[in-house]
């Protein structure tokens, strides 16, 4: 009563419009209504429901009040509180939309997520709604992470920054699956951030070089089912130098050469291009939002006469083609000062180019004069500056060769051992100890190399060898309820979608691991032996 009167409303009012609220209690039989479609149904014709609002009663009306509770307060309103209690229900639907992504390998329409989700759920019949819940939540905290930069590690949360500097959100689904992959130690911190970072120059070298942006979404969207996850960061790597065509990641020389001539000052990403280019592996960081572009070259079209003898005869060619490339842009405090003063001034002055303390500003304090060759030696400079902070994966051919796609109706390639660039040193050494031990096991064995793995076969395929980077990975076609494995070295990867044959997987780096090796091999062999 005390908000009442200290709001002044008029209690005519109030009472005119509490008159006009209806209070409906419905009761549900549980064996026979079903209140989620009541639900649905009651708001239809109303404000529509967001998609939270349909999610959240989809996953817990059906459940007991005791079982609603405690899901409600473990799973949902922890997620409500990382999303700031869904003010922003926008937010919610592109987080659930990019799961779905990541759960399905498809984007679904924004607007038809609720209906995406409960086809989703009902496909899952070997999990519980806890569980499905539960993995939403998990995804959810890489999402705000994501979107908010709160994650608590510096040095991930930094390049988590430049990356929503560039406004991507369509490589959200592909950050999604590579952070639950980093959380459960499927890859390093390392890795994760160099894969974070090759997101990063992939988007701007893009960007810089006009790449259209509309395919984006379905490259991120199914970029998780293209790479290895045993070589984690090396077939990103690979799967992203390879890709062509609208869908590339510009090379050093595209980039370079679109760098320099780009009209950076009306770029959208050129406060982070500087950015970026002054604080490169500098530890003192600078807040360039403090500073102001500046074009060392005036804007002004009627320039001062020293400027005409600086630039030479060409003078205006040379002002419309360079003005607002990178070469004559810098940053500084004394913008107002500097205007269009000749060079020398501009260079001299207190706070002048000479007196810069930015990198950005480094060699302008040595130069006699400001023309046409300084800003193409400057641009040049600074483009190759940009290749290495936005870098290109730059791995050997022969291991690109391993994650290219054979040419459909191609049977006339032939792969040998020199296919495979982990062979060599020790591990070839220990490959070739374990070779001979399988081929020896009987003379119908045979050794095949194939793009990805080396087989050995009889009937079929008994045992196959992936050569990782320390070590043999090895499969087993084999059940796994059928293996008989003491040391319990062995996985169950039914299902998984791992190079080679079979559902048992294990791996050695070491010649004394080799015995039981051939123990379990053996096990394969003698059952495909036993079906000829």
């Amino acid at each position: 009563m005390d908000q009442i009167n200290k709001s002044g409303l008029d209690l005519n009012i109030l009472y005119h419009g509490m008159s006009k609220l209806i209070v409906v209690d419905i009761s549900l039989d549980r064996d026979h209504d079903n209140p989620q479609l009541i639900f649905e149904s009651l708001n239809s014709t109303g404000l529509d429901l967001s998609q939270a609002d349909l999610i959240r009663n989809y996953i817990l009306m059906k459940l007991e009040t005791k079982e609603q509770e405690i899901l409600y307060k473990s799973y949902w309103h922890p997620m409500e509180k990382g999303f700031g209690n869904f003010n922003e229900s926008s937010l919610f639907d592109r987080f659930m939309r990019d799961y779905l992504t990541v759960k399905t390998g498809r984007i679904p329409n924004i607007k038809n997520v609720y209906a995406d989700f409960k086809e989703y759920v009902s496909r899952q019949k070997e999990i519980s709604i806890e569980e499905i819940l539960k993995d939403i939540y998990q995804y959810s905290k890489y999402f705000v992470n994501l979107a908010f930069q709160s994650e608590k590690d510096k040095e991930i949360k930094d390049v988590l920054v430049d990356i929503n500097s560039l406004k991507v959100d369509v490589s959200y689904p592909f950050l999604l699956e590579v952070y639950d992959d980093y959380t459960k130690g499927r890859v390093t911190k390392e890795d994760f951030i160099a894969i974070l970072k090759l997101v990063e120059a992939y988007v701007f070298r893009r960007a810089i070089c006009g790449v259209p942006t509309n395919s984006l979404n379905k490259t991120f969207a199914t970029l998780g089912k293209e790479i290895v996850k045993e070589d984690y960061l090396q077939s990103v790597q690979a799967v992203f130098a390879l890709k062509d065509s609208y869908r590339r990641f510009p090379n050093n020389e595209e980039f370079m050469r679109e760098l320099k001539v780009k009209d950076v000052y009306n770029f959208r990403n050129r406060n982070y291009l500087l950015r970026k280019l002054e604080n490169h592996k500098r530890k003192e960081i600078v807040d360039i939002e403090s500073y102001t572009i500046e074009h060392i070259m005036p804007q002004n079209e009627n320039v001062s006469i020293e400027w005409k003898k600086s630039l030479g005869e060409n003078w205006e060619e040379i002002q419309k083609t360079y003005l607002h490339t990178l070469g004559n842009l810098t940053l500084t405090r004394y913008n107002s000062e500097l205007s269009d003063k000749p060079f020398i001034l501009k260079r001299d002055m207190e706070g002048g180019f000479g007196d810069s303390p930015l990198r950005l500003n480094r060699g302008l304090g040595k130069l006699e004069k400001w023309n046409e060759e300084e800003i193409v030696t400057r641009g040049n400079r600074l483009a190759e500056l940009a290749v290495s902070v936005w870098s290109y994966p730059e791995i050997p051919e022969e291991v690109i060769l391993q994650y290219k796609k054979k040419p459909e109706g191609n049977t006339g390639v032939k792969y040998t051992i020199d296919n495979f660039p982990f062979l060599t040193g020790e591990l070839l050494s220990l490959y070739n100890l374990l070779r001979k031990r399988i081929c020896n096991l009987d003379s119908s064995v045979r050794e095949e190399y194939n793009q990805l793995y080396i087989a050995y076969k009889t009937t079929t395929n008994f045992v196959d060898i992936v050569p990782q980077k320390s070590r043999l990975r090895l499969s087993l076609n084999i059940a796994f309820n059928e293996i008989h494995d003491p040391e319990g070295i062995c996985k169950d990867i039914t299902n998984l979608g791992r190079w080679g044959n079979g559902d048992v997987e294990f791996g050695i780096s070491q010649e004394n691991e080799i015995e039981y090796a051939m123990f379990l091999i053996q096990q394969s062999f003698d059952k495909h032996r036993d079906e000829d």
